[in-house]
């Protein structure tokens, strides 16, 4: 196959830093252009992140000596170098709004992992596992901004993934609703120890705008495209709290769920359930894909944040105790990691899903 040219916008922070080292050795895809604030351009990338680099391996050679480029006035250049970009920078949302569609206007698909498109009616926010088939979405997209290969995909905010995936597969017995804890680590806030020194052995029961998000989202990932926009699913409703969590990688979920009277499945038909669930990601075998979503833990203790956020290569769902419960039918907890998961990794899958769809192709 031949490669896709990929840039990044954004690959100075915590998100585009992870970006980069999932280009290493990708099978489609080339790390081609790396993009930033006016700070950082005209740096080499090395130069650009001395002091920052935030990931546990080192920074990947091929990206070492690209020369950074500005994401605003550059826009051009890049476009003209490359097959696709992802995005993810930090940002006023009206400013990502623009700077998205600007690229996408220049006929350069962009896979964004920022918010703010993401309640846009014909941009399609996907995971492809649940809901590989809104990117049908795209076509509307093109024929608003007039574009022939451009257009904007998201992926949805990262708290969901420690959840929605092991409601999805539930939702045909009739699921009324859910409750949602989630605990999410601090990397979720761009943030090291290091960096957060405030956040060691603390707990803070607030992260701006996360509840809602968690509540909402999951209604345009379940819903339906219908004359070129979405149609929001109606339920199951989702109430949710948020909490930021003293630890690096990895968001958990505890989850409580309702079932429509009469309709509860059994523990072992939602354990099968779930050991059983493959999407359009496992169809077609995307690179990043893990080969199994949906893992479940017999162990009372079980998932660990440390020992399970990166099964599958951080690209699984754990999911542990399964139980009834005396005011919802049942109980359980989940997790996943944030960044791989819940961020890069799943744009990385996003665009893989866009390529064999035939969405982005070769210029």
């Amino acid at each position: 196959m031949k490669e896709y040219r990929v840039g990044i916008i954004g690959a100075t922070g915590m998100v585009g830093q992870r970006f980069v080292t999932l280009m290493e050795g990708h099978p489609w895809f080339r790390l081609t252009a790396l993009a930033a604030s006016g700070r950082s351009a005209g740096k080499t990338y090395a130069e650009a992140v001395e002091g920052r680099w935030a990931m546990t391996t080192p920074i990947p050679e091929e990206a070492k000596s690209l020369v950074v480029l500005d994401a605003q006035a550059d826009a051009g250049k890049l476009a003209g170098m490359v097959d696709f970009v992802f995005c993810a920078v930090d940002m006023k949302k009206e400013e990502i709004r623009a700077l998205e569609e600007t690229y996408a206007k220049l006929e350069c698909p962009v896979v964004s992992n920022n918010s703010a498109h993401r309640w846009t009616e014909d941009v399609p926010m996907v995971v492809p596992e649940i809901n590989a088939d809104h990117i049908k979405l795209i076509d509307a997209q093109r024929r608003r901004l007039g574009t022939k290969r451009g257009f904007i995909a998201v992926k949805s905010n990262c708290s969901l993934q420690s959840y929605v995936p092991a409601l999805h597969p539930l939702r045909k017995y009739g699921l009324e609703k859910a409750l949602v804890c989630t605990y999410q680590a601090i990397s979720g806030a761009g943030k090291t120890f290091e960096r957060w020194p405030e956040m060691v052995d603390n707990c803070i029961p607030y992260i701006g705008g996360e509840e809602e998000k968690s509540e909402k989202e999951p209604m345009k990932l379940w819903g339906a495209v219908e004359d070129g926009k979405m149609a929001l699913a109606q339920g199951p409703a989702i109430t949710a709290q948020c909490f930021r969590v003293a630890c690096q990688d990895g968001h958990m979920a505890a989850v409580f769920m309702k079932f429509k009277d009469g309709c509860k499945p059994s523990e072992e038909q939602i354990k099968a359930d779930w050991s059983s669930f493959a999407g359009r990601a496992q169809e077609l075998q995307l690179p990043s894909a893990p080969k199994q979503f949906l893992h479940y833990f017999e162990e009372a203790d079980r998932p660990q944040t440390r020992l399970d956020r990166m099964l599958e290569n951080g690209m699984a769902v754990s999911i542990g105790r399964l139980r009834p419960d005396t005011q919802y039918d049942y109980k359980f907890v989940s997790l996943s990691h944030n960044t791989l998961r819940g961020a890069a990794g799943g744009g990385v899958e996003l665009a893989e899903l866009l390529c064999a769809e035939g969405y982005i192709e070769h210029k």
